[in-house]
């Protein structure tokens, strides 16, 4: 037999809750379900990763896991309000589809290899050092000093900030890159 009790819907008509917002649409199951951040052993702030908006974020960690991530109230930009993938971000971490190694094919190969990141970060920086001595020019026909590279050239893109673009700006200028553009400018 049904315990017509039980159901929320009678619970609101007959008792003190008749709104619906209190103990009428409580259950046993709803009683024992927790935050997920009432167990972290600390709140990180973070900046959202998603785009140039930088919207603040709190990220909820137990035990070296990244366990929640929600708005931070305290951000000026998103005063604790995160846009669906803001909300979606801690799926970047925990995911367990995340690639954790770099995926490479070398030239000519048909089969993706496994590297570690420190090895992949060496063969881009063996890359771009022999690109900029292969396609260096210190002067011009005239014998103007030119001190550039036409070989490495960079395109941003509109979800950088501000203090990105700025660094990768400095970065490409140092290696002697003339070519620098932003997608955003464009």
């Amino acid at each position: 037999m049904v315990e017509w009790s039980r159901w929320p819907v009678v619970r609101q008509v007959t008792g003190t809750d008749p709104l619906g917002r209190g103990p009428a649409v409580r259950s046993r199951r709803t009683e024992q379900v927790r935050a997920r951040t009432e167990d972290a052993d600390a709140v990180v702030r973070s900046v959202c990763p998603y785009c140039a908006v930088g919207c603040g974020q709190r990220v909820y960690v137990r035990d070296g896991e990244v366990t929640q991530i929600e708005g931070d109230p305290d951000s000026p930009i998103s005063r604790g309000r995160l846009c669906p993938k803001g909300s979606a971000s801690r799926e970047l971490v925990t995911s367990p589809l995340r690639r954790t190694r770099i995926r490479y094919r070398r030239p000519h190969a048909t089969d993706w290899e496994d590297l570690d990141l420190d090895t992949a970060l060496d063969m881009i920086a063996d890359r771009v050092i022999a690109t900029r001595d292969a396609t260096w020019q210190d002067t011009d026909a005239d014998g103007r000093p030119l001190r550039r590279t036409m070989g490495i050239a960079s395109l941003g893109g509109a979800t950088l900030d501000n203090e990105e673009n700025y660094l990768m700006k400095k970065l490409y200028t140092a290696l002697g890159a003339i070519q620098v553009e932003n997608q955003a400018r464009i």
